[in-house]
């Protein structure tokens, strides 16, 4: 029963590869399709989320994941190829990873966006070699409807994060126990 499970979800994963993607873009595991990724999605977060752009330049660091893949029977996975940028910059490649267990069945895919609010968030995340989500750092998931929010959001938090799908801002989106781990070169 188990394989039989574990095939449907790498069955769901290879076949929900069509959703998110719009237009025909890169590759998204180059680091020119992951940039052009996170430019799309920096876009889409500002024209969704009034006040972001704000909380962007006020953070040390953003870390984005153009399209994260989720799917899962039963049992569930999610991966993504991100970038963080640093001073206006790329600076360095991630991957996300995740895996639950529960009532769920069907394949979706979303973005996702970390803002480091201070420094030693930022530093904290970067000495890690491997970051999890609710373990290792404590993650506001801004929510639909929270807009007005943001300041005092991002005045409580050291990291904020957005989880975005073609139609906005998702309403019910988590992230706790996601692990985050450099791109080895």
């Amino acid at each position: 029963m188990a394989l039989g499970t574990a095939a449907a979800v790498a069955l769901m994963l290879v076949s929900g590869c069509a959703i998110n993607h719009g237009a025909p873009q890169p590759s998204d595991r180059t680091s020119e399709g992951i940039e052009e990724g996170a430019s799309n999605t920096m876009a889409r977060l500002y024209a969704a989320v009034p006040g972001s752009r704000d909380l962007e330049r006020k953070a040390t660091g953003t870390l984005v994941f153009p399209r994260v893949l989720t799917a899962g029977l039963i049992i569930g996975g999610e991966h993504g190829r991100g970038v963080l940028h640093t001073r206006g910059r790329p600076d360095s490649f991630y991957d996300i990873t995740g895996l639950s267990v529960g009532w769920q069945a069907g394949a979706e895919s979303k973005a996702l966006v970390l803002m480091f609010l201070t420094p030693a968030a930022l530093n904290k995340f970067l000495e890690s070699h491997g970051w999890t989500v609710g373990a290792d750092a404590s993650v506001a998931v801004v929510r639909e409807g929270a807009n007005a929010s943001l300041d005092s959001l991002s005045a409580r938090n050291e990291v904020v994060a957005f989880a975005l799908t073609n139609s906005g801002l998702m309403a019910a989106a988590t992230i706790e126990g996601t692990k985050i781990s450099p791109v080895s070169r």
